[in-house]
């Protein structure tokens, strides 16, 4: 496990310390719940962006397929 070492606000920290109090947990895993779901979030926007850059120029396809389903 890596130490890491934060400078911050002295108020967002003690925000921070009171959010931590507040759901009953140490500031530590606070913050180590907060950066997982960062890189989640970045996870999933570039399984979509991959995604999004496989299908770029498919539009008139994708159409034509969808009129010839409907008939």
């Amino acid at each position: 496990m890596t130490a890491l070492t934060v400078r911050l606000p002295d108020e967002k920290h003690r925000r921070l310390k009171a959010l931590a109090k507040s759901r009953g947990t140490p500031l530590n895993r606070l913050i180590d719940e907060m950066t997982t779901l960062m890189l989640a979030e970045f996870d999933a926007e570039t399984r979509f962006m991959v995604r999004a850059e496989r299908g770029a120029n498919q539009t008139e396809l994708g159409l034509a397929l969808l009129e010839k389903a409907a008939g």
